[in-house]
């Protein structure tokens, strides 16, 4: 048996030695220490030794254990340094290597156009006015007289959820909403950025989501003069100060009398040329004076006050201030086409 014992020692302590990895060496210390390996073997058949024999053995096969113990533990540190060593060598970081900047973001160019066009507005003394995208039949046509039968509808293609819920296709009923809120008494001064869809053909010029900024002012003694007189002040703050406009009759079921706003061109100060179609004008929004039914349906008293609303959409205007040709550059997150406008800040 003692012969035995000095046997399992050469055979593990060789086996240890030669281990490649943690795992092997783990094989080999559950099969020489464990409760089923030849050692603990030996251990138990030490009743059939003689009484001078049993403490000898005992001693030797403690001593053999102990031993084994001690070489897997060193070689288990010897492969736990190697790994690291290893990973250390293969996640090696070239420290000469110049470093990869980040890449600073910028406003995206609606973003922009919005923020400023909102920023002219408040300086006149405007509040901002937002409401949910997903509206209801009511304040999205009815409320701006548009009853289910009227014909203007098909102007506006609409997306249904039910036959009362729909996508917005307008930003007009936060208009509406903001009257009702104030139960017939003004003044009303606001404006309404927002998405708005509408069932249409996505081209050059067309998308079936773009974004509108709508202004509302509802008061007492409100004329035409006033809503010309902002839009004025719009053109020249936001186009440049040597810009003119004109109003051409227009119809809206919102407004009455109704207009649209053209600005006269950039390119060519209104001598005509072929971005304003040889015409020196550019149309630019539509607006108009408040509706009396709107105003009533609202719970205004149309004899007593009058106001005047617009409407533009943020999309044409970039187009015409950075001269995109493709309202679908805005939607299509091109890096590229968005870092142009990192040199636009305002």
């Amino acid at each position: 048996m003692e012969q035995k014992l000095k046997e399992l020692a050469q055979e593990a302590l060789s086996k240890v030695a030669s281990a490649q990895d943690l795992k092997e060496l783990n094989d080999i210390r559950v099969s020489y220490l464990g409760k089923k390996g030849p050692i603990t073997e030996v251990l138990r058949g030490m009743g059939k030794l003689s009484a001078e024999e049993r403490p000898k053995i005992g001693a030797l096969a403690n001593q053999v254990r102990a031993e084994i113990a001690e070489q897997i533990e060193k070689k288990q540190k010897q492969l736990e340094e190697a790994a690291i060593e290893k990973q250390l060598k293969e996640e090696a970081i070239d420290v000469t290597l110049p470093g990869r900047p980040v890449k600073n973001g910028n406003a995206h160019p609606l973003t922009k156009i919005i923020e400023e066009i909102e920023d002219l507005f408040i300086s006149m003394g405007y509040q901002v006015a937002e409401g949910q995208e997903v509206e209801t039949d009511y304040y999205n046509f009815e409320a701006l007289n548009l009853p289910k039968d009227h014909p203007a509808r098909d102007m506006q293609d609409s997306f249904y959820i039910t036959e009362e819920i729909l996508l917005r296709t307008h930003t007009s009923p936060i208009q509406a909403r903001t009257m009702e809120k104030h139960k017939g008494k003004g003044p009303v001064k606001i404006i309404c950025p927002g998405k708005v869809y509408r069932r249409d053909n996505d081209d050059a010029t067309h998308s079936h989501q773009f974004t509108q900024i709508e202004g509302l002012v509802v008061d007492e003694n409100i004329r035409m003069s006033d809503l010309k007189g902002t839009l004025e002040v719009f053109a020249k703050r936001f186009f440049g100060e040597d810009r003119e406009i004109r109003l051409r009759p227009s119809f809206f079921p919102f407004t009455e009398p109704s207009v649209e706003m053209d600005i006269s061109c950039k390119i060519c100060h209104g001598k005509g040329c072929s971005v304003c179609k040889g015409t020196g004008w550019i149309e630019i929004l539509g607006a108009g004076m408040v509706h009396p039914n709107v105003l009533e349906m609202a719970g205004f008293d149309s004899k007593k006050y009058t106001g005047f609303a617009f409407g533009m959409g943020p999309e044409r205007i970039a187009m015409l201030k950075y001269g995109i040709d493709d309202i679908r550059h805005f939607y299509t997150n091109d890096i590229r086409f968005l870092k142009q406008f990192s040199i636009h800040e305002s």
